[in-house]
């Protein structure tokens, strides 16, 4: 089964492809750093609706990698651990990419069982499917699998 929702900003979108026993995450917008939003937002809709998570409390994250594909599944790696060290759910994201790091912002909530009805815990972003690039309509795009 395969889900995708545009942004309420229009300037990309995620989608997600299965992969056995794993999900599949995958970001598109105009530019990396849109990319890199829509599949954090993806991988946030792997564990539950993304509108239900209000965007409350800010999180910074710093990254830096030798290239695009190490970089975001660094970045993925700490949204996961931001969201099991202190149990957040992201719903919002503002990348700046310059060269090999990343600097971004991250906001959602404290998980509420009740409210979020969480569907798993994400273990972590793998480089299973790992690509980050332009598609054929020249949108920018990154995806991999997270491991759930």
């Amino acid at each position: 089964m395969s889900q995708s929702a545009k942004s309420d900003s229009g300037v990309g979108y995620w989608a997600h492809f299965p992969h056995q026993a794993d999900m599949g995450v995958r970001g598109v917008g105009p530019t990396r750093e849109a990319a890199f939003e829509q599949i954090a937002l993806a991988m946030t809709a792997v564990v539950v609706d993304p509108a239900k998570v209000v965007p409350a409390t800010a999180v910074n994250i710093r990254c830096e990698a030798p290239d695009d594909e190490l970089l975001l599944v660094d970045w993925l790696n700490a949204l996961i651990l931001e969201m099991a060290v202190h149990h957040l759910l992201f719903s919002r994201f503002d990348v700046h990419l310059d060269g090999a790091s990343l600097h971004a912002t991250a906001w959602g909530d404290a998980v509420d069982s009740d409210k979020h009805q969480p569907a798993v815990e994400i273990k972590g972003a793998t480089y299973t499917e790992l690509k980050v690039g332009r598609n054929q309509s020249g949108q920018w795009f990154a995806q991999c699998v997270v491991d759930v």
